[in-house]
């Protein structure tokens, strides 16, 4: 997505010193430790990314692959621990042993070898959102124009397209930003601008143009194949008997998800 492509994230850093993950269960030792004679299964996630995770008005972690990972777990007898994780610090959390994996419309795109994925899951756009009268129909329209990115980007050419690039520290920001002109654009996945749209009361439109399009996939550390395996398997049950596609539906995602 683009927080984790061009526009909305920017890798850490360094990951946390190289790790040798003598067991592949559900992340480290730590990780693996019984708790009512079940091992935890510790998803890293971004709590302000709905619709596939976020912190909702009742304080509760919720989402599309939150919901994913809940079914994995009641398959295999896991206990799911939702783990909010700095973005930034992702890869030091996962290397660390710390989370079990990150899931959160993860982007595999560009990072393939970096990474033990599953198979993709959702097809993603990274889209501009503007305001319905704003004028601007396309993406040449907002040469010139301040644009909104979670995180900055790394790319020039991208950058050096629009007036500047306005970082913002969550989407609600970036709304009162648009709103209030200090932006003429929103830059984000669509899933994420569909779900925004239809849960404010302003007049918003996203551009035909579409910036690239990206997979989803679930990322584990890299010699942790066994685990991901396990998942694998267990999602593609989920897609034989159903449960993905009814899952996918609660979350007005049907249209996104690879079968």
């Amino acid at each position: 997505r683009m927080k984790k492509n061009w526009t909305i994230r920017l890798l850490a850093g360094v990951a946390a010193g190289a790790m040798a993950f003598s067991m592949v269960g559900c992340g480290s030792s730590k990780d693996n430790s019984k708790n009512g004679g079940k091992e935890k299964f510790i998803v890293g996630f971004d709590a302000a990314f709905p619709p596939y995770g976020y912190q909702d008005e009742n304080g509760e972690y919720v989402g599309f692959d939150l919901d994913l990972a809940a079914e994995v777990c009641k398959r295999n007898d896991w206990e799911l621990v939702k783990q909010p994780i700095d973005w930034n610090a992702k890869d030091m959390e996962l290397n660390s042993g710390t989370i079990s994996c990150i899931w959160n419309g993860f982007t595999m795109n560009g990072r393939e070898d970096e990474y033990a994925w599953t198979e993709p899951y959702v097809d993603n756009s990274q889209v501009f959102v503007v305001k319905e009268d704003s004028g601007i129909a396309t993406f040449d329209d907002l040469a010139g124009k301040s644009v909104a990115v979670q995180t900055d980007s790394d790319n020039k050419e991208l950058k050096d397209s629009f007036k500047e690039l306005v970082v913002v520290s969550d989407y609600n920001t970036a709304f009162m930003n648009l709103d209030s002109n200090a932006v003429e654009a929103i830059a984000m996945d669509i899933g994420v601008a569909k779900y925004q749209m239809e849960s404010r009361d302003g007049k918003y439109k996203i551009l035909d143009d579409v910036l690239s399009a990206e997979q989803y996939a679930v990322g584990f550390a890299k010699n942790n194949t066994e685990l991901r395996d396990k998942v694998q398997k267990t999602l593609d049950e989920m897609r034989e008997d159903g449960k993905f596609a009814e899952i996918a539906e609660k979350w007005d995602l049907t249209d996104s998800v690879i079968d």
